[in-house]
Formats: structure tokens, C-alpha cells, sequence
């Protein structure tokens, strides 16, 4: 599926209410077993299937439901693969959040009394919706996970390294046996970096958007195809701060009763904050260039120097946001309000 039918295709889930389809189906998928709950507008009660788990079985069981059909299913190891299966036979699939469905945790546990709560939760439109594509940069996700898999390792062997020769070299018989196989590890660990580098800069080559995310200063290589395999399709979120929610670079207030308690920080993506935040210190402390401007300029105003470098980073952001959504090229000075991006940490 090109990227023009998944643009489309979100547009047309974002679009759909729940209460518009005729069938919700919940799936609760194992290696052995798969329970299936159906309810449709009329239902009390789903009534709930246990089978063996075969994936033919499950289309043509869902094949044969007439009228609009919606699918939920948790967030698993299974859950891509499920995805990319089913995607073409219902009309919409919701891979819920586990950690959202506290419903699930109550009472009893079982394969067909999850998939009976599921139902009813997907009916009800509670499900907290996690973001899956057949769009072939989510694809990508699996290899910059494998990256950063990489660099822990790397930094804890040199870590553990450090460690052992300023406190076990001298005394112990043993450290340097150890010291030894640390440093074949790191030879390693540095050998596979600059590959896995290699192989960015050919995807940025290939990939027209993570070619423009480059462009933005402080980005580079491997941040720019992070936010590619991250976003995969940036319409999911309607605006700008739905994103810096999403990137942990936005707080929600906790209101109640007409009276303020503090700020909420919502779960966000570790990923895409870090790539914004080490873009930003990368642009405060190099050489002159827009985002350093806009830095000396909320300086000036006396803003203090952690909330210019959030409004840095907001900003960083916002551009990569725009970008992503309009598929246009790096605009130095796009959508820049010299004040609308400070907000207090």
C-alpha cells in the first residue's frame, strides 16, 4: 500500500465514528488459542468464540460478516503481522494500548473474558489507540530499534570498562583476562556503529522526507531517519500540540473545580524527545544559524536559559512537524512566531 492510500486511509479512520459500524470484533491472539468477542448495535453482551489460533479460519470468519466491521486487538509481539493480515478485510483495526485498559486487570482472567471486555471497551469507544501502518517506513522502526539496541550495549561495555580500570585493574588477577574480551566488544560495538551508519545515509538517499528532515540544523543522518520511522505519517496528529505531547516536549494541565493542580507529563515517544533535545543543544552551542538566533533572542527577553532551550526545541520540532505534513523542503524561518513557541517547562 503506497503512502497516498495510507494518508487517505487514516484520514478516513479519523473520520469514522464508533458508533457507525455494524460489527466491533475483539481479538485476543496467542500461539494456541484465539478468542474471538462480537457484538453489533443491538448486543447486551458479546458472545465470545475460543479456537484453535489459524489465521485463515479468523478471514474467513470476519469475511463472512456483513455490513461495517471494526477489529481491536492489544498491542503484542503478533500485532504488526496481524495488522498487515486483516487490514484489507474490515474496515478498521484499533491495536489498543495494554497499559490503558485497566478494565482488562479486574476480576477474573481469561482468553475469552478479555476479549469480552475488549469488545465491549471497543463498542463504548474507550480504547486507547496505538499507531500501526502497512506504509513501508514503519518498517524502519525495526532497524533503529536494533541501533539503539546497539549503542546501550556499546556505552555499557565502556561503561563497565571504565569502571574495572579505575577500580579491580590493579588488584584483581582477573581484570585482565575481562579487559581484554571488553575491548574486542567495543572494537565490535564501533565496527557495527559506523555500518549502521552506512546504512542511514543510504535510506536518507532513497527517502525523499528523511532527505528533507537532514536539512533541518541539528538533525542529521540518523535523527532524520528516527523521526521518519517514528511518524510514518504525521496527519495522525491534527496539530502541532497533540505532536509536542507526543515528544514529551508538552504538559497537560491538571484542572478541576475551577482550580489549577499542576501539570500532568503525559507518556510520550523517548525517541523523538531525544532526537528534538540533542538538536537543540547541537544548534545552541555550533555556529550561528536560525535556531541559535531564536535562542539569543528569548535570552535577551530574560527568558530563562531551560525554557529557551525547551522553546528551541518546541520550535525544532513544529519545522519537522510542518515538514512531515506538507511534504515541502527546510524553511529557515516556517511558521515562527519569535513568542509562540516559549511555553514554562
Amino acid at each position: 500500500m503506497n503512502s497516498n492510500k495510507v494518508t487517505q486511509r487514516i484520514k478516513k479512520i479519523n473520520n469514522d465514528a464508533i458508533c457507525d459500524f455494524d460489527h466491533y470484533i475483539a481479538l485476543d491472539w496467542s500461539l494456541n488459542v484465539m478468542a474471538i468477542a462480537h457484538m453489533n448495535q443491538k448486543s447486551r453482551a458479546p458472545k465470545i468464540h475460543e479456537r484453535p489460533s489459524n489465521i485463515k479460519e479468523l478471514k474467513e470468519y470476519l469475511v463472512s460478516l456483513k455490513g461495517l466491521k471494526i477489529l481491536a486487538l492489544e498491542e503484542t509481539t503478533t500485532s504488526q503481522w496481524l495488522y498487515l493480515e486483516l487490514v484489507d478485510i474490515v474496515d478498521r483495526i484499533i491495536i489498543c494500548d495494554p497499559f490503558r485498559n485497566r478494565l482488562l486487570s479486574d476480576g477474573p482472567k481469561t482468553d475469552k473474558i478479555d476479549a469480552g471486555k475488549l469488545c465491549m471497551l471497543l463498542r463504548a469507544g474507550l480504547l486507547k489507540e496505538v499507531f500501526h501502518s502497512s506504509n513501508t517506513l514503519y518498517e524502519l522502526r525495526i532497524l533503529v530499534s536494533a541501533y539503539e539496541d546497539v549503542l546501550g550495549s556499546g556505552v555499557r561495555i565502556m561503561n563497565q570498562q571504565n569502571a574495572l580500570e579505575r577500580g579491580h585493574f590493579t588488584t584483581n588477577d582477573n581484570a585482565p583476562f575481562i579487559l581484554e574480551h571488553m575491548k574486542k566488544n567495543i572494537e565490535i560495538y564501533r565496527a557495527s556503529k559506523k555500518e549502521y551508519k552506512r546504512k542511514f545515509e543510504e535510506i536518507v538517499k532513497k527517502h525523499t522526507m528523511a532527505k528533507y528532515q537532514e536539512e533541518i540544523p541539528g538533525i542529521g543522518v540518523i535523527g532524520a531517519v528516527k523521526v521518519v520511522a517514528t511518524v510514518v505519517d504525521a496527519h495522525r496528529f491534527p496539530y502541532i500540540g497533540k505532536y509536542w505531547c507526543y515528544c514529551g516536549l508538552a504538559q497537560n494541565e491538571k484542572f478541576s473545580g475551577g482550580r489549577s493542580y499542576g501539570h500532568r507529563r503525559p507518556r510520550f515517544n523517548r525517541r523523538l524527545k531525544s532526537v528534538y533535545k540533542t538538536a537543540a543543544s547541537s544548534c545552541i552551542s555550533g555556529k550561528n544559524n536560525p535556531m541559535k538566533q531564536y535562542y539569543n533572542f528569548l535570552i535577551e527577553k530574560g527568558i530563562a536559559e531551560h525554557n529557551a532551550r525547551n522553546a528551541v526545541a518546541r520550535y525544532i520540532a513544529k519545522v519537522s512537524y510542518g515538514m512531515l505534513k506538507s511534504g515541502q523542503r527546510y524553511n529557515p524561518h516556517y511558521g515562527r512566531s519569535e513568542t509562540s513557541e516559549h511555553h514554562d517547562a
